[in-house]
């Protein structure tokens, strides 16, 4: 994996955020906050769905998951970013810098999987309800689930190796602050090209596929709803899908970005803008969205701060 060229320098120096040393611990205090702010807001849903036993259907499982993969994604990029704007460690060894892309590429992958996951759920419990606590099952939920982990680690495991095989004999300076795909790819010397083609081949796999699942679960959703003949039906079923589709929305409009693209179409600053949004913005996203948008959510988040101010009471 071209370990022999990298342990002359012993690893990587990031160097994101670089040009903002004027605004460092501005930038910490805002990243800490939003942070905290994802941290609690995942976990919180997980802890409400588990207590809540209106909430454990299918579609709030699928939701408890995505939420623990933002919290393990979030956990393995942000705190070194916050430490290193605020004590200045940027140094991460090559076996680390190896382990964080692997995680990050897991977990990010895993998403994709899960929202599509959700997407094949809305559709049984909207075009066929009836037979929706068949198809549905435990069983076949977790098999669900099981494979979309196992299917981000594979993705996660493949993105990493085609990385690491090739030489680091220049630059060990990180334009970015984490171990991320296109900016590790950049520092590589030789030919990257058979790497490019190998990375955008697994992103069109994970993407592609995960979406055109999701494409076509909601093409037989919106037929099934157009079928609906008062509008309060049709608005009522839509609504169960709005805040899915907003996520998947803003999960792969970043995504498809990043990485569906060559190498010579890289931009370091810009990317880094891009990637703030996709590490610290659409972790936070998720909770939010199913917390404003969900009547079921709602309800159970009011029951559980009244039942704190009760118990404290």
């Amino acid at each position: 994996m071209g370990q022999a060229n990298a342990t002359a320098w012993k690893g990587f120096v990031f160097l994101g955020f670089s040009s903002f040393r004027e605004q460092q611990f501005l930038l910490f205090a805002l990243f800490l906050l939003l942070y905290l702010a994802t941290l609690t807001a995942n976990v919180f849903i997980i802890v409400v769905i588990r207590l809540d036993s209106h909430l454990h259907t299918p579609m709030y499982l699928f939701l408890s998951f995505l939420s623990f993969s933002e919290t393990c994604y979030t956990l393995g990029i942000i705190p070194r970013m916050l430490a290193g704007l605020v004590m200045g460690g940027r140094t991460i060894s090559y076996a680390g810098c190896a382990a964080q892309m692997f995680f990050s590429a897991s977990w990010a992958c895993t998403d994709c999987f899960l929202l599509a996951v959700m997407g094949f759920d809305r559709y049984v419990a909207i075009c066929v309800p009836l037979h929706y606590a068949s198809r549905m099952n435990p069983s076949f939920c977790s098999q669900l689930v099981g494979t979309s982990f196992l299917g981000g680690y594979l993705f996660g495991l493949g993105m990493t190796l085609v990385i690491f095989r090739l030489p680091f004999c220049g630059s060990h300076e990180i334009q970015h602050f984490f171990c991320d795909t296109p900016p590790v790819l950049s520092l590589a010397c030789g030919d990257t090209g058979p790497s490019e083609l190998g990375i955008l081949t697994l992103s069109l796999l994970v993407l592609l596929v995960s979406f055109s699942l999701i494409t076509v679960s909601y093409a037989h959703i919106l037929t099934a709803i157009l079928r609906i003949p008062s509008g309060e039906g049709r608005k009522k079923a839509f609504s169960t899908c709005a805040s899915h589709l907003t996520v998947v929305v803003v999960h792969y409009g970043c995504a498809s970005f990043m990485y569906l693209r060559p190498k010579a179409s890289y931009s370091l600053e810009r990317d880094q803008l891009i990637a703030v949004t996709y590490t610290v913005v659409t972790p936070l996203l998720n909770p939010i969205v199913y917390s404003l948008r969900n009547r079921a959510v709602q309800t159970a988040l009011r029951s559980a701060f009244r039942g704190r101010l009760l118990h404290r009471g």
